[in-house]
């Protein structure tokens, strides 16, 4: 076989030829940014992004090793051809965290199509923030960390967002959209920090993600469809949450959502869905948790359509968020908590086809337990706890 390797080596240096003459690239460097954290490099992305963005051929925006400061920025589509932000480096947020304004968002894509961001680091600095929002003073409203709102066709890929001020990734009314082996990572005690937020976007898919935040480490919002993630792992955190929905009265539901191949730590929650007790068009359907392990988890299994804040605004009134087609399959592990599944469920639109099958949860070493409310479904399998559907 060795008479065969000039020819491999001579097509792979065909192919690195070819990459490097069809892709633009663009290092920020040169544009003027300075890899020493302190030197506001805002402008010097923007001018690299607008170069890119015009960039008849597929380009790369290149950033090397270092620590680059950044302000709130905005990178807008849409652009001419596909566009790779390669990050070898880390992205830092001013240390006030109050410079990020009232914006919402620190790192923000909108209407664009095409773009893969690989690799690299985002620190939000985020504590100056949550301290603010702990002692209750006038706090600006807080900054998600990276943001892609009516984006097409995008990858996310090896990207380490630490220490965000509120949500770390949201991904909000795009199509075709792939999160590959992300670590999210905020204090257990982080108000607000989720790990990922998805609304109204189709075609999403998560894999391979660890997710140790101080909210849901995924959130899935009104109007979701075909999201499917596997191998994430979870906690600490507050689970993988449907909702809360139902907060409107007019709000798109959520439906084909599936988790499987997943690991929760020490997690508020599992697998919950949540709705607000007040009357909405919206639905939850055809939903997936499959193949996951708890470890020492308070709610393995929950819907809770009692959600209701504070009391405020929803006391004495019952979810119109229907629920249907949820099936839980091969789920084993411990639960933090006696009560290991807990299905409360509206009482004006009960739960439907409701499917449990080989679930194994544990309470300190014996049987834990399960409680139903305005639910109607089937068991099969091993069930540990018993079944109450």
């Amino acid at each position: 076989m060795a008479y065969k390797l000039p020819n491999i080596i001579s097509f792979l240096l065909s192919f690195f030829f070819i990459f490097n003459i069809s892709n633009a690239a663009f290092n920020v460097i040169t544009f003027g940014a300075k890899p020493d954290g302190k030197t506001d490099a805002t402008k010097a992305f923007l001018n690299a992004w607008a170069a890119a963005c015009n960039s008849a051929s597929a380009s790369i925006i290149y950033v090397p090793k270092g620590r680059y400061l950044i302000k709130a920025i905005v990178f807008r589509g849409p652009c001419k051809n596909r566009i790779t932000v390669k990050i070898d480096g880390t992205i830092v947020a001013p240390v006030d965290y109050r410079a990020l304004g009232n914006s919402g968002y620190w790192i923000l894509f909108i209407k664009v199509n095409r773009v893969s961001v690989v690799g690299g680091t985002l620190d939000a600095k985020g504590a100056g923030f949550w301290n603010c929002r702990r002692t209750g003073k006038n706090c600006p409203v807080g900054a998600r960390s990276i943001t892609f709102n009516w984006a097409n066709d995008i990858i996310i890929s090896g990207l380490t967002s630490i220490n965000s001020q509120l949500t770390h990734l949201v991904i909000n009314s795009c199509n075709n959209v792939q999160v590959r082996n992300v670590r999210l990572i905020a204090p257990d005690q982080s108000p607000n920090t989720d790990g990922i937020h998805v609304q109204g976007a189709t075609g999403v898919t998560i894999t391979g993600g660890m997710l140790q935040t101080g909210d849901d480490c995924i959130s899935i919002g009104p109007g979701t469809r075909n999201l499917h993630m596997s191998k994430i792992s979870c906690g600490p955190g507050h689970g993988v949450s449907i909702g809360s929905l139902g907060r409107q009265f007019n709000e798109d539901g959520v439906q084909n959502i599936t988790l499987t191949d997943s690991t929760f730590t020490g997690s508020d929650n599992g697998v919950r869905i949540k709705s607000w007790a007040r009357p909405s068009t919206s639905f939850v359907r055809n939903i997936l948790f499959q193949n996951i392990i708890m470890r020492n988890v308070e709610n393995p299994i929950i819907i809770d359509q009692d959600y209701c804040p504070d009391n405020i605004g929803c006391p004495g009134q019952s979810s119109g968020v229907k629920i249907s087609g949820v099936t839980y399959k091969n789920i084993k592990g411990t639960s933090a908590t006696r009560q290991a599944v807990i299905f409360e469920c509206s009482r004006t639109n009960p739960c439907k086809g409701i499917k449990l099958h080989d679930i194994n949860l544990t309470y300190m070493n014996k049987a834990a337990i399960s409680s139903c409310k305005n639910i109607d479904g089937t068991s099969t399998g091993v069930l540990m706890p018993e079944s109450c559907l």
